[in-house]
């Protein structure tokens, strides 16, 4: 395949993106009631601990760990939590605004069924750790000694960690075009520049993340390591499957060179399996040439690219 050299953006592309992102798409926010297992020292207990280093206490920052975080069935109920952020982000969009992303509107329903069951899961996951809660708690008072304080410690851990979602309007409100029609107006632009805003968002990220997967499995596929090809996974290729996926899903058709190259490397890599890239020299040679060319075009549209800071939703 024979890569093109990129052009300039086509400017012209984004006001409508913009309106199919506004059109088609809703706001979400998810958010985490969770049980912090990290506690600051009182100012006594640092001053003390300072001592040892001949040292002030106001100038130490020291934390002790309340529970055992590497307990299986703790380990579980952050699994979950993991989860339920991983489905959110992956079948959304970023937005400008702190905790708040994009989730297409004919998937609201689906969306909600997926958080439902997580919900439970993380319910029933709770539930188990409380089951361990009590030896959690001795084990607690023989490792952390003087610095133990049964205040730190609620009688159980049910209701301390759960997950709550919810669709904000992130719209202009029409009432207020009759309360003020100036302050409607200037609200209406603020509202029309947050989804360009999220259209550069949403290039960005996906021009990041092709570009890593690109770059990673490119890397794998060149040269050698002690004589023999490198050795590289299963998900090189899967997790290059699920992204073009996701990007047809989640596409709003902002950028045709993005598309285009989504395009170029989703063909380059059709068909293939990683056994036959092991297997093959010639088909590593052949695959690592192609998408070579894919990653110096995204290298292109990466530079001098606003980065900007996205903001999650707290953890």
């Amino acid at each position: 395949m024979t890569a093109t050299t990129l052009e300039p953006p086509v400017q012209r592309t984004e006001a409508s993106a913009a309106e199919r992102l506004r059109s088609t798409m809703c706001a979400t926010r998810v958010s985490f009631v969770w049980f912090g297992t990290q506690k600051t020292l009182t100012r006594a207990q640092k001053d003390q601990a300072a001592e040892s280093f001949d040292a002030q206490g106001e100038f130490l920052r020291a934390e002790k760990k309340l529970l055992d975080t590497r307990n299986p069935r703790f380990k579980a109920v952050n699994s979950v939590r993991s989860q339920i952020r991983s489905i959110w982000e992956m079948t959304s969009l970023p937005y400008p605004e702190p905790g708040i992303r994009l989730i297409r509107q004919d998937m609201v329903q689906t969306f909600e069924g997926w958080m439902e069951e997580r919900r439970q899961q993380l319910q029933e996951a709770v539930q188990k750790l409380d089951e361990d809660y009590s030896s959690l708690r001795d084990a607690a008072r023989v490792r952390l000694g003087a610095l133990y304080n049964s205040a730190d410690y609620p009688r159980t851990l049910l209701g301390l960690f759960d997950v709550s979602w919810s669709f904000p309007n992130i719209e202009v409100p029409p009432y207020l075009r009759l309360v003020n029609p100036e302050v409607y107006q200037a609200e209406c632009e603020r509202v029309q520049a947050r989804f360009n805003e999220a259209v550069e968002l949403a290039e960005s990220a996906f021009i990041e993340e092709l570009s890593g997967l690109v770059s990673h499995l490119t890397e794998r596929l060149s040269g050698s390591q002690d004589g023999r090809a490198k050795i590289f996974r299963d998900t090189a290729i899967s997790n290059l499957n699920e992204f073009f996926d996701r990007f047809r899903s989640l596409n709003i058709r902002s950028n045709d060179q993005l598309d285009s190259l989504v395009s170029q490397c989703q063909q380059i890599v059709h068909g293939v399996h990683p056994q036959s890239l092991r297997d093959s020299a010639q088909l590593r040679q052949t695959v690592n040439r192609e998408l070579s060319s894919v990653q110096d075009l995204l290298d292109e549209l990466l530079v001098d690219r606003p980065r900007r800071r996205i903001i999650r939703s707290p953890k």
